[in-house]
């Protein structure tokens, strides 16, 4: 890229929780960014206006990432506005906490058209339309690792999203590119927060040998690493980001 030409990343999921911070963290470092999002419009164009009020360049693309058509459109989208892609971060995904056994066919449908095919569907556009020299980081869950009861579907979804990032590191030999997954423990954002009383959260926030809940920044600042030239050579590797949980 010319030096004029700021590198270009795509943040599925953008427009609040962790992939709003992800989306400021990388605008600060220099990136062009697109705030991808579902049907959290004006989320979105509010960060787009705060982004670019400070100076950075950002743009707003609805698609939903569990669609192959909207994601070919939005990388069609961010390349006839910004430019190729360098950075792919694979922030969308949806949590629901049920026994496996009072799971319905839509939930479980739902939870894996999101958290897998739509990580599926972004690095399969990816593969051939990410600039050498890219990223790509995806997002897993340390519940991967803790097996909690009612988190079956869940952890299975981000299960599958480890072994596409190990898979794809592979496949993509030749290209310069690294794929990575960020598997964050608890961290406080609507998502966690939503339904949980306070005798929860406080037991889940001394869990970790920290003795806290994550903060979004926590996990920015691991996404923003592994973007960057010091994270050069790591790849295939899932970061379990948790204070020590597990």
């Amino acid at each position: 890229m010319s030096s004029t030409q700021p590198d270009v990343a795509i943040i599925t999921g953008a427009s609040r929780g962790i992939g709003a911070v992800i989306a400021r963290q990388l605008a600060r470092q220099g990136f062009a960014v697109v705030i991808n999002y579902a049907s959290s419009a004006s989320e979105a164009t509010a960060l787009v206006a705060e982004l670019r009020r400070d100076g950075h360049q950002a743009i707003a693309v609805q698609a939903d990432v569990a669609s192959a058509a909207d994601v070919k459109r939005l990388f069609d989208e961010t390349e006839q506005q910004l430019g190729k892609v360098d950075v792919l971060i694979n922030n969308a995904g949806v949590l629901n906490v049920l026994p496996l056994a009072q799971y319905s066919d839509e939930l479980y449908d739902h939870t894996f058209n999101i958290n897998t095919k739509g990580t599926f569907n972004t690095l399969r556009e990816a593969a051939t339309r990410l600039n050498g020299g890219g990223r790509i980081v995806n997002f897993s869950s340390s519940t991967v690792g803790m097996n909690l009861p009612g988190y079956a579907v869940y952890i299975a979804s981000k299960a599958a999203v480890e072994s596409l990032t190990q898979v794809f590191a592979k496949e993509l030999r030749g290209r310069q590119i690294t794929v990575n997954a960020v598997a964050p423990g608890p961290v406080a954002t609507e998502l966690f927060l939503r339904g949980k009383s306070e005798e929860q959260i406080q037991t889940f926030s001394q869990m970790p040998p920290l003795e806290r809940l994550g903060q979004p920044q926590d996990i920015a600042n691991i996404v923003s690493f592994l973007v960057s030239p010091a994270a050069d050579w790591v790849n295939g590797q899932i970061l379990r980001a948790n204070g020590g949980l597990v």
